[in-house]
């Protein structure tokens, strides 16, 4: 037709030529809508557990329980009751302000269930008084348990003080005698809550959050231009099926087997735009990157520098080598090897076993401009893959009995998911427990290099390659790699190098108190769960199982990932050995302290 420019070919990639849009894409870009949700919901947090918290109180108990626990470490050769005693109540201190407590019970997930689903939403005054009761002689049962081993560990602890702590066997007996002790409390602590079981309503909780959720993405939807009217129309029913995958994972049988929300939240939204299909006037609501990239701008806060020197250099080079040597063997693998006809899927896939599992393989699927029946499939695979390391992982450490230092460096370094790293780590011990968490936290901070990476690579290699080699000048292509960069990751980034910041200031112990028992515990990552449970949904439901069976040709993805993963655990369980037992054998030790 005269006068107008014609259509590119489907396989030709026309760089952006165009002037920079100002200021406007700041308000206009759903990246940046991102970074200014996620940077209120990261102040309101600070005003409500520094700004009203109780600093001053907490900052005068942790230095009283750190003076106990000074003197006990000076006066035995072992960890004394006194010693346990005062750190557990300084792990407690928090600076939660009345106003966080109140705000707390409207974050409300549905809780654990049994054979009665109902109790997952709501429990009456007289069903928590029977539960009470129901658990009270487990409770009396492990009451007495721990009144004997305190009993015998004060007997032990004494024998070993008379002695001078001079003879080696008695302050043995009392170390072992004290770990009993520390069991049975554990064990009291447990049943004890059992025993206490207060009445919920989680129905009004989960209202009020729902209606709040809904106010808080529409102010970007509304600036973006899209309908108001329609968005609010629709998001009650994304966020009752996000409820409805939490109220699934929290099912006792389920939760154990390490199933969790998002893969519920997934397999909803596909069973619901599968068979029914996906009622129209929800599609404004089904914004899976708007929810998915605030949620990870959250994500970023809780990504602390000060706790990776916990592990120091060998977690760095364990996680900064095996990372990237993971995938770009990987993509390798999949383009000579395999031959996988969509790069994109590839590189995705990649990233997300070798990085940091579902946030890696967004911002990278954002990069590369990847479909979204890509991603939907490379989490799902990550999901089932995740699900079965969580045990098996733990289980083979046992079987071999791997070094709690080793198990959890390799666990970390391997296993995708961060909540499946904790709960793997916590089925060893402490020591693994915060091994592996640590090195999962040096892992995500990846994620905004790889997204850089990505889109460099895929402006300067690939799509040049499909446009025919096409010349490329040094400024379009910074231009095209800055609008293929996800701006998201500026968020994610900038709040962690803020949120470490806050927490080198105020040091590790009151940083625990304010950030990690505090803020992002209590406020922060209950928000984020949230909104990844809206886009994990929003993913289903915006998905054709006909558009992924293309992707599964061959099974080709599947064995790309079993490659990969066998790939990452052989590197990253010979890189942990070689650095935490030969070349820095000193920080192992440190970490057993």
């Amino acid at each position: 037709m005269k006068g107008q420019a014609p259509r590119p070919a489907d396989d030709v990639v026309v760089l952006d030529e165009s002037p920079k849009k100002g200021f406007s894409e700041l308000f206009k870009s759903e990246d940046y809508w991102a970074i200014w949700l996620g940077a209120v919901v990261l102040l309101m947090g600070l005003f409500l557990y520094v700004v009203l918290g109780p600093v001053t109180d907490a900052r005068q108990k942790i230095d009283e329980y750190n003076a106990v626990m000074a003197a006990e470490a000076q006066r035995a050769p072992f960890k004394t009751m006194a010693w346990h005693q005062a750190r557990e109540a300084k792990e407690k201190v928090t600076t939660r302000s009345e106003p966080a407590k109140i705000l707390e019970q409207y974050l409300a997930r549905p809780g654990r269930w049994d054979t009665s689903p109902a109790a997952s939403f709501y429990l009456s005054p007289e069903e928590a008084k029977a539960v009470s009761e129901a658990n009270k002689p487990k409770f009396e049962a492990a009451q007495k348990e721990r009144e004997e081993a305190e009993a015998k560990a004060k007997i032990a602890e004494a024998d070993a003080a008379a002695a001078g702590y001079k003879d080696a066997a008695l302050n043995a007996q009392a170390g072992s005698q004290i770990d009993a002790w520390i069991k049975a409390r554990e064990a009291e602590a447990k049943a004890k809550k059992a025993a206490e079981t207060k009445p919920y309503n989680h129905f009004v909780s989960l209202g009020v959050l729902c209606v709040a959720l809904g106010l808080f993405f529409s102010i970007g939807m509304k600036i973006m231009g899209a309908s108001l009217r329609r968005f609010l129309l629709g998001f009650p029913f994304v966020f009752l099926l996000a409820a409805l995958a939490y109220f699934l994972a929290a099912q006792v049988d389920i939760r154990a087997w390490g199933l969790e929300y998002v893969l519920w939240a997934i397999i909803i939204g596909l069973l619901i735009s599968n068979t029914v299909g996906t009622p129209k006037w929800v599609m404004p609501a089904v914004q899976t990157e708007y929810y998915i990239k605030t949620g990870l701008i959250l994500l970023g806060a809780s990504i602390l520098f000060g706790k990776i020197i916990l592990v120091g250099l060998p977690g760095l080079l364990i996680t900064w080598v095996a990372c990237p040597a993971v995938l770009i063997f990987t993509y390798w693998f999949g383009q000579r090897i395999l031959k996988m006809e969509s790069k994109t899927l590839n590189i995705v896939l990649s990233a997300d076993m070798s990085v940091s599992g579902v946030s890696a393989a967004i911002a990278t699927a954002a990069a590369c401009r990847a479909k979204k029946e890509e991603l939907t499939l490379a989490i799902g695979i990550s999901i089932i893959f995740t699900s079965l390391m969580m045990f098996v992982m733990p289980a083979v450490a046992k079987a071999v009995g791997m070094h709690p230092v080793l198990a959890g460096a390799w666990m970390g370094g391997s296993i995708d998911s961060t909540g499946a790293v904790v709960a793997a780590g916590a089925l060893l011990g402490n020591e693994a427990m915060t091994v592996a968490a640590t090195i999962k936290m040096i892992q995500n901070i990846l994620i905004g290099i790889v997204a850089f990476g990505v889109a460099a690579y895929w402006t300067t290699v690939v799509d040049r390659t499909r446009a025919g080699e096409v010349e490329l000048t040094a400024g379009a292509a910074v231009r095209e790699i800055w609008k293929r960069f996800p701006r998201f990751i500026l968020g994610f980034l900038g709040a962690s190098l803020v949120f470490s910041a806050i927490y080198q200031y105020l040091g590790p112990d009151m940083g625990k108190a304010v950030l990690d028992e505090g803020m992002i515990r209590g406020w922060s990552s209950i928000l984020q769960g949230w909104f990844f449970a809206l886009a994990f949904v929003s993913i289903g439901l915006g998905t054709n199982f006909r558009e992924l069976k293309k992707y599964l040709k061959g099974g080709k993805p599947v064995i790309l990932y079993i490659v990969g993963q066998s790939a990452q655990w052989i590197i990253t369980l010979v890189m942990a050995y070689l650095l935490f037992f030969v070349l820095f054998r000193s920080i192992t030790d440190r970490l057993m302290m």
